[in-house]
């Protein structure tokens, strides 16, 4: 079952829990997800869903359906903090993704030199260097990491290809702590199984993790919208503050979005 999908390259600007006034942009099919993941929370449903027509636009298109929008912005005097790469799935799976957030750069030069540029991922794709070449290019790369346990990434995160926290760990250390952390809190069940990464030892080997990393930011948060998996449970405000005092106790910024 879809839950929110986005209909165009170039969305919104809408105002985020995270990033303030954010233009969205979609690389993936208009009409379905496309992702490395097929995360249980995910507001864009399954990647099952909506399987016919998923055309991926081209490099060129994206950049005209983002240059017109920029224009339209600007001429009304909107403001913008950020264009945000996000949409129906995983941005790093277009194949031009390098060259579009060159693109990108220079549009956000000419438009609105001041707005930074963030890409969102679930970190599956860092083994690819020109993927990580675009993204420490980027004012925010939030790179995903949910639990440091295989068991719970299959069940929470279901990814596509291989499941191994500890090489996903790896990847994100190739920035060396230039990047944002980005985790979601949740628990329920899915398929009859428990799902739930806001153990003690969960939240144990991912402040390990975190220690490891020390990224410039964490951001943690929970669900806010409607997910494909209807038993999942809104972690309160109090507990996810509680986790972001053990991040902060490391030195490390922290952003509790509730």
């Amino acid at each position: 079952m879809s839950t929110v999908l986005f209909h165009e390259i170039a969305f919104g600007p809408i105002r985020s829990r995270r990033l303030g006034v954010s233009l969205g942009v979609n690389l993936l099919p208009l009409n379905g997800k496309w992702c490395s993941y097929d995360c249980i929370y995910c507001e864009c449903g399954y990647n099952a869903d909506n399987r016919d027509d998923r055309k991926i636009y081209s490099r060129s298109e994206v950049y005209q359906a983002l240059r017109t929008k920029l224009i339209a912005m600007r001429e009304e005097n909107s403001p913008l903090d950020v264009i945000t790469f996000a949409g129906n799935g995983e941005p790093t799976l277009h194949p031009d993704f390098a060259g579009i957030i060159d693109d990108t750069i220079a549009l956000r030069d000419e438009f609105y030199p001041s707005a930074q540029i963030t890409v969102l991922t679930n970190s599956t794709r860092l083994e690819d260097e020109m993927v990580v070449a675009a993204l420490r290019k980027v004012d925010n790369n939030c790179l995903k990491l949910d639990t440091m346990m295989a068991d719970t990434m299959r069940k929470l995160n279901v990814p596509a290809g291989h499941c191994d926290p500890e090489r996903t760990l790896s990847n994100i250390e190739k920035f060396e702590g230039d990047c944002i952390v980005q985790t979601m809190f949740t628990r329920g069940y899915h398929n009859g199984e428990r799902v739930d990464n806001t153990t003690e030892e969960e939240i144990a080997l991912w402040l390990d993790a975190i220690k490891r990393i020390h990224p410039r930011q964490v951001q943690i948060y929970t669900i806010d919208r409607k997910t494909p998996e209807q038993s999942l449970e809104k972690v309160s405000v109090e507990e996810l503050r509680s986790i972001g005092d053990r991040v902060k106790a490391l030195g490390i910024d922290i952003n509790v979005a509730g």
